[in-house]
């Protein structure tokens, strides 16, 4: 092989004032092509690092992406949690007043139910909540006409301290024995007044076992009221009486340890706690 075969030559011209020079350089082909190889590697690798960044850059948007979902998608549960909540607050007051008008379960039929499933947005939670915020409203309003026309219990009895409730208890008489009490029990001094929890009409006056002296109430739609273990009852049967009014006075009469009012409540003549009318009612 030629040595110009081997070398590209390059010729730089130099002209100083004083004087002029030529430089001949001479460059061996395999190094410039050995250079050229490692720039082009070097590109390549530049390209790729390149690529690489970009992918990273795209992954962190995507995390970011997913982080944000997953905060809307906590939010939103969160939300539905909320929802769910309020919807059994709602049922729970539809099923009390149901109990309060004499609407049985056994009255009440389930439609049926289906259809395609929709997802479900932000725009339809908020929807939702709205559907829900106007139920409330509506609930609320029903609940307080109902305690208006009397079919609620809205004051005390008697104005004492609550003592044995309702459900199971130890008879109180002593021994290894458990009962069922019926009522509420409100301890109170013999001659106290006790006036009626709503309005209605007496439906009963007079002795009955276990009871002593007692009184019943019915305040419509199934709802009914008794006082027992009374010393003195002032209303006659069939008698119309509205709420607050005096009916009689507290006494031990009857199964009882001492003087109280044996206060209870009955829907469809089942008895039920009357706690939870108690809880909601003004002392007088």
């Amino acid at each position: 092989m030629s040595r110009d075969d081997r070398f590209y030559a390059f010729i730089i011209a130099h002209t100083p004032r004083s004087s002029s020079r030529i430089r001949r350089f001479c460059v061996e082909k395999r190094a410039l092509r050995i250079l050229g190889l490692v720039a082009a590697l070097g590109l390549c690798a530049s390209l790729y690092g390149f690529y690489g960044l970009t992918q990273q850059a795209a992954h962190f948007r995507t995390e970011i992406e997913n982080q944000r979902l997953r905060i809307e998608n906590e939010k939103q549960r969160l939300e539905l949690d909320q929802l769910s909540d309020r919807v059994e607050a709602v049922e729970d007051t539809s099923r009390k007043l149901a109990e309060k008008s004499g609407v049985t379960s056994e009255d009440a039929v389930s439609p049926g139910s289906g259809g395609p499933a929709e997802p479900l947005d932000a725009d339809s939670l908020a929807a939702l909540d709205d559907k829900m915020s106007q139920l409330e409203r509506k609930m609320k309003a029903y609940e307080s006409v109902m305690r208006d026309r009397g079919f609620t219990p809205t004051v005390w009895p008697v104005v004492g301290k609550l003592e044995s409730g309702f459900g199971g208890r130890s008879n109180p008489f002593g021994g290894r024995s458990y009962e069922f009490h019926s009522g509420q029990d409100i301890d109170a001094a013999t001659g106290d007044p006790v006036v009626a929890g709503a309005s209605g009409k007496v439906t009963f006056t007079g002795w009955q076992n276990g009871y002593g002296q007692l009184v019943v109430i019915d305040h419509g739609g199934g709802l009914t009221t008794r006082y027992g273990h009374l010393s003195h009852i002032d209303v006659a049967q069939g008698q119309n009486v509205a709420r607050s009014e005096f009916i009689g006075r507290v006494g031990s009469t009857g199964r009882s340890t001492g003087p109280h009012l044996h206060y209870e409540v009955r829907i469809n003549d089942e008895p039920v706690n009357p706690l939870q009318y108690l809880l909601t009612s003004s002392v007088r």
